[in-house]
């Protein structure tokens, strides 16, 4: 046992190694080995959590704050606040930074954009956040309302680049259409859109893509500057980047969960339905009910042999939440081909599969109420209206895909990296 112990460990070392070196620098160390040029001598806001740091999980905001001729003189708190402190979809409060004493702005609660008494005196906004490839995840969306705020009043904006931990490759998605735009679909954008958050920025501030959350207000054209990262390439995962992750929000753990919330997120706005792991130790990772047998749920998903994709019966309990304490079967999933996977389609397939099994349990009567947020999220309510007649994929793939070529097409104007 010992020997075998031993073996293992050392097999391990490897990949120990691997793991700790810095392959990719991002946007915040690139601009502090340009010894902080950008923003010498000027006023200084930043947009930031806990996820921006830099190799050494030093926080951006420490970073700017003892940066010798940066000045940085406000923070502003997008959801869960700069230092991580308020819960998904907490209102975040006005506040002095305890460790800088900058103040804090909040752009999550009555303002989701600085207004211009939050923006006087700064001369720079920067933005550093990781993003997780998503159109529905807020973050994005704050940027685009920072971006349109800073044009109103005239003040730069630069974007510390990051990876997208969905690679720069995998567009999924139909575009937002009139009338859906909010704060979880800010722009005409697919649910995936391949991009790193700096390459989305320059594609929004050029196209005109940044609509706001009626979708009619006029284009406004900020003064951006991104500072890229160094070494990241398109088809990279996050673990090939040497990078630590930083959790940008309590239920995104892992650069995995990033990519499990493409899949079963939109599922997961049907909350009377499917439990999709948040409230356990696997967010976004699982599809699961009370009324769920397990063993039958993974043999029909199995027969429809989907690409990519394996799945694993799985028993829980939640430890918080509407079914807390419960026991829940379903369940969970693993792409083993993230390439050749349709991700974004997953939570569709377990639908129509859970519905053959069980057509009592139609997702749509048992979740009445949450449609309008479906179709937020779907940038479009065809999804759900034709979806809902029959759970068939089937009526909704050719939708769901139709603007994603054009939108390859678009966004390689706007590519940073190869």
């Amino acid at each position: 046992m010992k020997r075998y112990i031993a073996i293992v460990a050392a097999a391990l070392i490897p990949f120990m190694a691997m793991a700790q070196k810095q392959v990719v620098k991002t946007g915040i160390e690139v601009l502090e080995s340009r010894d902080f040029s950008i923003l010498k001598g000027k006023n200084v806001g930043l947009v930031t959590n806990p996820s921006g740091v830099d190799f050494q999980l030093r926080s951006t905001i420490d970073i700017l704050h003892n940066a010798e001729g940066v000045n940085l003189v406000a923070l502003y708190g997008p959801e869960h606040g700069v230092r991580g402190d308020a819960y998904a979809g907490d209102a975040v409060a006005d506040s002095k930074d305890p460790a800088t004493g900058v103040p804090v702005f909040s752009i999550y609660g009555k303002n989701r954009e600085p207004s211009p008494e939050m923006l006087k005196g700064v001369d720079v906004m920067v933005y550093d956040i990781q993003d997780v490839g998503s159109r529905s995840y807020t973050f994005i969306s704050t940027l685009g309302l920072v971006m349109r705020a800073c044009a109103k009043q005239g003040i730069e904006v630069v974007v510390l680049d990051r990876p997208n931990p969905l690679g720069g490759l995998k567009v999924e998605g139909n575009v937002v259409e009139p009338g859906y735009y909010s704060f979880v679909s800010e722009f005409k954008i697919p649910y995936i859109y391949g991009l790193t958050v700096g390459e989305l920025a320059i594609l929004v501030n050029e196209e005109g893509l940044n609509l706001g959350e009626k979708g009619t207000e006029e284009h406004l054209k900020c003064k951006l500057t991104v500072i890229p990262m160094d070494g990241w390439k398109r088809d990279m995962t996050y673990a090939e980047t040497g990078l630590p992750w930083v959790l940008p929000s309590p239920n995104i753990p892992s650069s995995e969960t990033a990519i499990c919330y493409s899949s079963s997120g939109i599922c997961g706005e049907l909350n009377n339905y499917l439990n999709i792991g948040v409230g356990y130790t696997l967010p976004f990772s699982t599809f699961a009910a009370e009324w769920v047998d397990a063993d039958a749920l993974r043999a029909r998903l199995e027969s429809y042999q989907l690409p990519g994709i394996a799945f694993r019966t799985i028993h829980y309990k939640p430890l918080f939440g509407g079914q807390k304490g419960k026991m829940l079967h379903g369940v969970q999933y693993f792409y083993t081909d993230y390439e050749a996977a349709e991700v974004t389609l997953t939570q569709f397939y377990v639908m129509q599969a859970a519905y053959e099994l069980w057509p009592d349990k139609n997702p749509f009567e048992l979740s009445k109420g949450r449609f309008g947020m479906m179709d937020k999220v779907c940038g479009s309510n065809y999804i759900r209206e034709t979806f809902s007649r029959r759970l068939k994929v089937e009526d909704i793939i050719d939708y769901w895909n139709k603007d994603v070529e054009s939108f390859k097409k678009l966004s390689k104007r706007y590519y940073l990296y190869r």
